[in-house]
């Protein structure tokens, strides 16, 4: 897995339920809409931003390797 990943919300899914910032709060922050956005675009690999994803109720997050593009969450099919 890589040691770096870029991490995305679409927001057009985001329904704001926050279980992002409550899982990740160094990676995730809610707008004052209840829009979720990643703090940064790239991160080092993290257990924490893995739940935060896995746990979305609407799997906004997507997470990919940097630089590969490898898919990390939701995985390949």
């Amino acid at each position: 897995m890589a040691d770096r990943w870029r991490v995305e919300v679409d927001r057009r899914v985001c329904i704001g339920s926050g279980m992002c910032v409550a899982m990740a709060p160094d990676g995730f922050r809610l707008d004052p809409a209840r829009q979720s956005h990643p703090t940064a675009t790239e991160a080092d690999a993290a257990e924490s931003l893995l739940a935060a994803a896995e746990g979305c109720p609407v799997e906004a997050i997507v997470l990919t390797a940097a630089g590969g593009g490898e898919a990390v969450f939701p995985p390949e099919e």
